[in-house]
């Protein structure tokens, strides 16, 4: 079981889309996904749900938020597959696509998992920094490989939401809309994803206990959103930015997703992702393509 994590700080680049149409196209190509939804904004679960199916049939119990409040309220461990929905309109061939929705309130969840974090002693630190930060790994192992590959759609911050699911995390896909804002928070990113990997790691090992694993999320590659084409190629605007981050040297996926709010703007209205709808017109089917392009090149780079 794969598990990628969608994460940027910055809002607004793409990472709900790129989120539901990756997961839906690897279903289609017969792959058993499961699609978390972290960020409070619910935007990937009204991907796959209209409000008022997620009103009545999610909201009151069956969110991830749920799961946290578990842990928060009875220090117990919610079995995630409780938790899973299942999109009735998404047509996925032989493979599986399944969902666990988000909650308008799992912003409040990221201060009360900060009151665990606090210890008397520095063993009691130590013990509560591992247990609230691996609270996603360890509920997607009770899962036990039910599915291929686990997308986790993360909030636009490195709150301690975020921080669990990169603990939880094989790798780390990073959408970047090519602009100073976006491509700013590339290089803080990898930083502070080096940072936590570092403290929780020290931590495991300090502790000496078997129950605790170290971490390594692999940052998958940052991938360029919303580019405007001309003549095949990013408009020379964009260019700067995508060499910018080209000059970290993080790892850079060769396939670009083009703007285009109209056709994106329509998806979560049909709760179809834009890359299983039928469609025709060029527009329509180069978009398409890009995004059939990407989930090639991410099952190139994790090699399943």
């Amino acid at each position: 079981m794969q598990t990628i994590s969608v994460i940027n700080y910055k809002g607004g680049v793409g990472k709900t889309t790129i989120s539901a149409n990756l997961a839906a196209e690897l279903a289609f190509r017969g792959k058993r996904v499961l699609a978390i939804d972290l960020d409070p904004q619910a935007s990937l679960t009204f991907s796959f749900f209209t409000v008022d199916e997620w009103r009545k049939s999610y909201e009151g119990s069956k969110t991830i938020k749920n799961w946290y409040d578990a842990f928060i309220d009875k220090d117990t461990d919610l079995n995630l597959s409780s938790l899973i929905a299942h999109p009735k309109r998404v047509n996925i061939g032989k493979g599986k696509l399944d969902v666990v929705c988000s909650h308008l309130a799992l912003i409040n969840v990221d201060l009360e998992l900060a009151t665990r974090l606090i210890g008397g002693t520095e063993r009691d630190l130590r013990n509560n920094y591992l247990r609230v930060h691996s609270r996603l790994r360890q509920g997607l192992e009770s899962l036990d490989d039910a599915y291929d590959f686990v997308l986790i759609d993360c909030p636009p911050n490195f709150n301690i939401v975020t921080k669990t699911a990169i603990a939880a995390s094989d790798y780390l896909l990073a959408p970047t809309k090519p602009d100073y804002l976006s491509t700013l928070g590339i290089e803080q990113l990898e930083k502070h994803v080096g940072e936590l990997v570092k403290t929780y790691n020290k931590y495991v090992k300090d502790s000496g206990n078997g129950e605790w694993e170290s971490i390594g999320p692999k940052m998958l590659g940052v991938l360029f959103t919303m580019i405007q084409i001309r003549n095949q190629q990013p408009i020379s605007a964009q260019q700067p930015y995508i060499q910018q981050v080209k000059n970290l040297g993080v790892p850079i996926f060769t396939t670009h997703v083009r703007e285009n709010k109209t056709i994106y703007a329509d998806a979560p209205e049909y709760g179809v992702p834009v890359v299983l709808q039928r469609v025709s017109g060029r527009t329509y089917e180069d978009v398409q393509a890009e995004l059939e392009e990407l989930t090639t090149e991410v099952l190139m780079k994790v090699s399943v």
